[in-house]
């Protein structure tokens, strides 16, 4: 018979919006247990700056596919880095420009795209599975899509204001916000963050190819009214649950 999955080598899928908070969490679960980590949308991420290097017309599926069909993706699955690379440079600071993350949910549309990466989810996957270690997966269609057999699934949630307000400090933190929205109201900050937040939920629910779904049997966590500390405690013990006998 074939051993159980153990909190060790636990598959876990985490899904949800945009300043959901899914990175820092699964970052943190992760950590607590030892286990792999991937950051999917960092992936898309990436082929959205290659594509956009390239020159690119967005518009053009077909040099979309192409660019995912000719680039080289690596990148670090230890949680306490945020390494990824196209054809071996690194693009860890570059992915998280507004270029791309102003134009990322209409390559990660693109259906071909998705198939190339989602293969090289699984294959990060089956890379954990074949060294004895389990991994968090994060994104948008984890549960849903890549990882349908997933140990766990979790659908982090927050108040679309809460999200706002986390993603705006943390793009202020990283001096990712344009110099004028520093001299801003903070109400103004956030509310113009919520609006590109829900942008990107729009379209990423309402593409054709894998649109953001919460997977049936997925467990919602609503970090709304709790700190980080409190949502990786809760994912950890939902993972103990699923896999201790």
């Amino acid at each position: 018979m074939t051993p159980g999955p153990t909190p060790a080598t636990a598959v876990v899928a985490v899904d949800g919006p945009s300043g959901s908070g899914k990175s820092s969490v699964s970052r943190g679960v992760a950590r607590a247990l030892g286990l792999r980590y991937l950051d999917t949308g960092a992936m898309y991420r990436a082929m959205t700056w290659a594509a956009l290097r390239a020159g690119v017309d967005l518009d053009d599926v077909d040099a979309i596919a192409d660019t995912a069909d000719s680039v080289r993706l690596g990148w670090s699955t230890d949680p306490d880095e945020s390494v990824i690379t196209v054809d071996g440079v690194d693009v860890s600071r570059a992915i998280r420009e507004e270029a791309v993350t102003s134009t990322v949910s209409v390559v990660a549309a693109e259906r071909r795209t998705r198939d190339v990466l989602v293969d090289l989810q699984r294959q990060a996957v089956r890379d954990a599975a074949a060294s004895g270690c389990g991994i968090v997966v994060e994104g948008r269609d984890i549960g849903s899509v890549v990882l349908p057999d997933a140990d766990l699934k979790v659908w982090l949630v927050a108040d679309p204001e809460v999200r706002a307000a986390r993603r705006a400090a943390e793009e202020m933190s990283a001096g990712r916000l344009e110099p004028n929205a520093y001299a801003a109201p903070a109400s103004v900050v956030v509310r113009t963050v919520a609006d590109e937040l829900a942008r990107r939920d729009a379209l990423d629910a309402g593409r054709a190819a894998s649109p953001t779904t919460q997977a049936p049997d997925a467990v919602v966590v609503d970090a709304s009214d709790l700190g980080l500390a409190e949502v990786i405690d809760r994912v950890v013990a939902l993972v103990v649950d699923r896999t201790t006998l």
